[in-house]
């Protein structure tokens, strides 16, 4: 069952709950009635059923032509009570369902399940604290479609306030919910929680799930690094050591690190590192030289470094270096420079 049928039952279930139990009060109340009038006042069963309908709707309308009993009346008495007690209870979780926002949370999950399951090379968040949100952050401001996932009750309430995040609240670590996240389409996956044997859980079965899936994953302790690594880790990041890193660079080495910081972090089109894959390179380039693309005089960005079929980096590369279609290149420019170097590396003229 895909992602919308199965929170859509949830819905169903939901909001039928107190249906159900609403028919099945009705149902009691009129089977008990009806039987009530029956043997205590010996009416036949249309006259039992009328007098217990029109005593548990309170109409007003004319008993039937049969004067009742000191045990009818008491009898009516208690019908009556147990009646407007049960629909008040009914009343009361209706109004519990609509008002408390149950039945809009079901609403916004059904639509942004309509939306996930639309998703394609997307990203998968995996725990929502300070380093998923930040993790979001960056991919939205690069308009990159990303998914958050979130077991814990109270994250996915601050999430839903946000219309435009998507999320699943669920555990990661189960394919269930990696399926409706729709990891088999997934580009990449971001595994953030502060415990060290979930993120390993996650990262074993979301690669098991999509072997081609980048998989990037926060680590807090040293030795966790190498099991990350193992269970399919591409990329093990550790934000506390990165801290002290920096920290420390601040110290002996600040106007590089700020340097850095603000070709990598800074919120402008000024400047940027970007990565440039060579797959689409022009076959008039391949087998040629860095130095025959004319980056500069053409594009006005700079090649700064180059991965060589994805294996080896090298940087400030040499002029006479040979391309491939394997490799890749980091191009530092503005965006306009970037996407001019795009179209003059993939132009057969």
């Amino acid at each position: 069952m895909n992602t919308t049928g199965q929170h859509f039952n949830k819905f169903q279930e939901a909001s039928s709950r107190t249906l159900k139990v609403g028919i099945g009060l009705l149902v009691s109340i009129l089977a008990i009635g009806t039987s009530g009038y029956h043997f205590i006042e010996n009416l036949n069963f249309l006259d039992s059923i009328y007098m217990t309908v029109i005593t548990i709707a309170t109409v007003g309308f004319r008993e039937v032509d049969h004067p009742l009993s000191d045990n009818g009346k008491w009898f009516t008495i208690g019908l009556i009570i147990t009646s407007l007690g049960s629909l008040a209870y009914v009343g009361a979780n209706m109004a519990r369902f609509v008002f408390d926002g149950e039945l809009a949370n079901y609403i916004k999950t059904y639509r942004v399940d309509k939306k996930i399951e639309k998703l394609k090379d997307h990203v998968i968040i995996v725990g929502y604290g300070r380093n998923g949100e930040q993790a979001a952050m960056e991919l939205q401001e690069n308009g990159v479609e990303f998914v958050i996932l979130d077991k814990r009750d109270n994250v996915i309430s601050r999430v839903r306030e946000n219309p435009n995040l998507l999320y699943i609240k669920g555990d990661a670590t189960h394919e269930d919910v990696l399926e409706q996240a729709g990891v088999n389409r997934a580009r990449a996956l971001i595994a953030t929680t502060p415990n060290d044997a979930d993120n390993v859980f996650v990262v074993l079965t979301a690669r098991s799930m999509n072997p081609g899936l980048t998989v990037i994953s926060r680590a807090s302790e040293l030795e966790s690094q190498m099991k990350l690594k193992r269970a399919g880790a591409t990329n093990v990041i550790m934000p506390e050591r990165i801290g002290g890193q920096r920290m420390a660079k601040l110290v002996h080495q600040p106007d590089v690190v700020e340097f850095i910081e603000y070709i990598l972090l800074q919120k402008t089109n000024d400047v940027s590192l970007e990565e440039v894959s060579c797959k689409s390179l022009a076959q008039r380039f391949v087998g040629k030289s860095i130095g025959e693309l004319k980056v500069r005089e053409k594009t006005g960005a700079n090649i700064v470094g180059i991965k060589i079929s994805g294996a080896r980096y090298v940087f400030n590369p040499d002029p006479q270096m040979i391309l491939s279609r394997n490799d890749q290149l980091f191009v530092l420019g503005n965006r306009e420079q970037v996407s001019k170097l795009k179209e003059v590396m993939e132009s057969d003229s």
